[in-house]
């Protein structure tokens, strides 16, 4: 860890916490923000580490900043700062680098890292996929994207957070599978809850309509065995990952398939069903809780009662 040991870590809610708290036990001396002094009170207290509420101090003397936050235009705000106040970047010495760590639009990410390098500072891209208890026992899969030089300069603080690292290649490219990888997820589990409301609508008994499907479907379908039987037909609905957030990564596929020129129909549907779930029910509810949409509209219960 030689030359990499002072790290900044932006936002340390359900998912950041755990992940700063890994880094912490790995022996990095981290430093944390976050807009909410209880947390971070709280985390300070528990793990003995630093808090700075100042972003430009906050960014001095770091070898690397990584953020975890809701949107990359918050990530933009808390690192370049503006309407006349300084951002993280602004204390940041030439050489050090932010890892951002969000579900960040790839666009933004580019756009963010080309102002980071006028600046002397490198950034990769390395969204997690796993979800709060992955981030809890530190199991993480990471994706990662950026110049070769600071993937490799990442490489230990992802280790201590995650058990896979996926190089994603360029910067960016790591947002772009993240938000591609959460849309086939997302369509398929829609998918999977519309192919049982039918099979219930018939009259088929839940348990036979899920074996059925689960055998039928080539392969392993994960939305199926980790969302449908786990939680929909037990009525848990505990995933982690709430509707509206869901709503956020696959529209990020589908700007970035506009952007691109690329002809993605099935993701714009993607989008607005999940979009019509979230206006109905709300934004908070659990992904796994868009089976309403379905159980509403087809008078049946997915569940094994």
């Amino acid at each position: 860890m030689a030359g990499m040991q002072k790290i900044g870590f932006i936002g340390i809610g359900n998912m950041g916490g755990h992940m700063a708290r890994h880094l912490v036990g790995a022996g990095f001396d981290v430093t944390v923000m976050d807009t909410r002094p209880d947390i971070v009170e709280a985390f300070v207290k528990e793990h003995g580490c630093a808090a700075e509420s100042d972003p430009k101090a906050f960014g001095a003397s770091m070898d690397a900043v990584i953020t975890m936050l809701p949107t990359s235009k918050i990530v933009r705000a808390v690192i370049m700062g503006g309407d006349g106040k300084d951002g993280v970047a602004d204390g940041m010495a030439k050489g050090a680098f932010v890892m951002d760590m969000s579900t960040s639009s790839p666009e933004d990410t580019v756009s963010l890292g080309k102002e980071l390098q006028g600046k002397g500072i490198g950034m990769v891209d390395a969204p997690v996929a796993g979800g709060v208890v992955f981030a809890a026992d530190g199991s993480l899969s990471i994706m990662i994207g950026g110049a070769e030089e600071d993937k490799a300069r990442a490489k230990p603080l992802l280790d201590a957070m995650g058990k896979d690292v996926i190089d994603c290649g360029i910067l960016g490219g790591a947002h772009t599978m993240k938000a591609l990888n959460n849309f086939v997820n997302a369509a398929a589990l829609i998918t999977g809850i519309e192919a049982m409301s039918v099979a219930l609508k018939f009259g088929i008994e839940p348990g036979i309509a899920l074996n059925a499907l689960k055998s039928a479907c080539t392969g392993r379908n994960n939305p199926i065995e980790k969302k449908i039987e786990t939680h929909i037909m037990t009525r848990k609905f505990a995933t982690g990952m709430p509707v509206g957030l869901i709503c956020k990564d696959v529209n990020i596929a589908v700007d970035s398939a506009a952007a691109l020129g690329a002809y993605a129909p099935m993701a714009k549907e993607t989008a607005r069903l999940w979009e019509e779930a979230r206006d109905r029910f709300g934004f908070d509810p659990d992904q796994s809780e868009v089976v309403r949409l379905w159980e509403t509209e087809t008078d049946v219960t997915v569940s094994h009662d």
